[in-house]
């Protein structure tokens, strides 16, 4: 709401240590481009009862010592009459020259934290829009309810329901098969070593997966129902699994114990749990259109240790399965608890939380399933995220899709030539999957 102070999962991220904490999506269209008024029209009809994008972000007042430092919070100030059109620009600039030049530029204090880019598309024929923002202000599910309201078969967006704050009910993931529960707040697990090729600094590629290869690595696997006939394994399970496998190859490039265990079929050496840190939208069905950050960042173990692909997405399906639930008393109250100290929170827990240690990798999938989406007559091609800067030493793999196909986005701050080295492993991996299923 405007002028509260921030929850903690957005102070955090307004608090954010490796970069200003910007992400986005971008969407590739076939055709000639509309024109700026044109976009900026559509944005004023679709988007104008949405207070959540007329907002400030306001930082605390004061020294950053004391008292204040421990206590002090981020808000969100209203800006009346600020129009949604002049958030909209365009830019002779692809998208690989937008996340260089503004992925790490903070967003002036004085304009709400996000902008839509009309950009040249990234092959003859096509043009991108790419949306930026401040993660505090919005989530993931946030960016695909406005994106869906541009095109063609959408509508103006709910000012209410935009509002409508997830309460008591949240919907939370459930131990998968493996069962065992998940990890402590600040249990921490295994780093996997990164390549550091290149210097330190981010760097973030982005790769297209094929269809066929994909549909492949599905069928691997057979998931069985309650009652029901097996399915294949969700693209979701395969992009958890085929990270792992990733994390796996780098362990056995650095660790000689591990690669020995590995070879000959036992336990690692090394017994430690890798996790992965994946966010689960946490809105239950009828606050599907909240705009804002109602998510939680869960951990899921990455079964590293087990040599063949198949199995490795065996032990993944399942793990996010998903239940909507009334939030326990304990939880509001350390979550309100944490809150009202962000400062001494986020300085006792970054050390733990932030570390490779506690999730090497962290994997975002988002998805835009309907059929047919054009924007202005111009078909969707592609969606493609761009994750914040993750932290040192980790890495996040961002999977975005639609009804024509995926890509996917890594980011990494461990080395420039990182992202690139580890998208190359994700397709080699992938194919793997693929070829077992054969």
């Amino acid at each position: 709401m405007p002028g509260s102070h921030l929850p903690l999962m957005e102070e955090g991220m307004a608090r954010w240590p490796f970069g200003p904490p910007n992400a986005g999506i971008a969407l590739d269209l076939a055709g000639a481009p509309p024109s700026l008024d044109e976009l900026r029209a559509l944005v004023e009809e679709r988007w104008k009862a949405l207070p959540r994008l007329t907002q400030t972000l306001v930082a605390p007042g004061g020294a950053r010592t004391g008292l204040a430092w421990w206590t002090g919070r981020h808000r969100w100030a209203r800006r009346d009459g600020h129009g949604l059109g002049r958030q909209v620009d365009s830019a002779d600039l692809t998208l690989r020259d937008a996340v260089r030049l503004w992925f790490h530029t903070p967003f002036p204090a004085d304009r709400p934290p996000w902008s839509l880019h009309l950009l040249r598309g990234a092959a003859e024929g096509e043009f991108s829009l790419l949306f930026r923002m401040h993660h505090s202000l919005l989530d993931g599910r946030s960016l695909t309810t406005l994106l869906r309201a541009l095109f063609d078969d959408g509508g103006p967006l709910d000012g209410a329901a935009s509002l409508a704050v997830p309460g008591p009910r949240r919907r939370t993931v459930r131990p998968g098969p493996a069962g065992g529960g998940p990890p402590g707040l600040l249990t921490t697990g295994r780093a996997v070593p990164l390549p550091h090729r290149g210097p330190r600094e981010p760097a973030y590629t982005v790769v297209r997966l094929r269809a066929d290869v994909l549909r492949a690595a599905r069928a691997a696997v057979s998931v069985g129902t309650d009652g029901g006939s097996p399915r294949p394994a969700t693209t979701n399970e395969v992009f958890l699994a085929t990270v792992s496998g990733v994390l796996r190859a780098r362990l056995s490039a650095t660790d000689s114990a591990f690669a020995a265990a590995s070879a000959d079929g036992g336990p690692a050496a090394d017994a430690r749990q890798v996790w992965l840190s994946v966010p689960v939208d946490e809105r239950p069905d009828d606050c599907g259109e909240f705009l804002g950050n109602a998510f939680a960042n869960v951990r899921v173990p990455a079964p590293v240790t087990l040599s063949d692909p198949a199995a490795r997405l065996t032990a993944c399906t399942g793990l996010l399965t998903t239940v909507t639930r009334p939030r326990r008393t304990a939880e509001k109250l350390v979550e309100g608890t944490l809150a009202a100290v962000p400062g001494a929170t986020l300085a006792l827990a970054g050390g733990k939380i932030f570390a490779p240690a506690y999730a090497p990798a962290a994997c975002s999938y988002v998805h835009l399933r309907e059929q047919s989406q054009t924007l202005a007559g111009r078909p969707l091609r592609r969606l493609t995220i761009v994750p914040m800067v993750p932290p040192a030493d980790t890495v996040t793999f961002a999977l975005g899709g639609c009804a024509k196909g995926h890509t996917l986005s890594v980011a990494t701050n461990s080395g420039s030539q990182d992202a690139g080295l580890l998208a190359e492993a994700f397709l080699d991996e992938l194919t793997l999957l693929a070829e077992g299923a054969g």
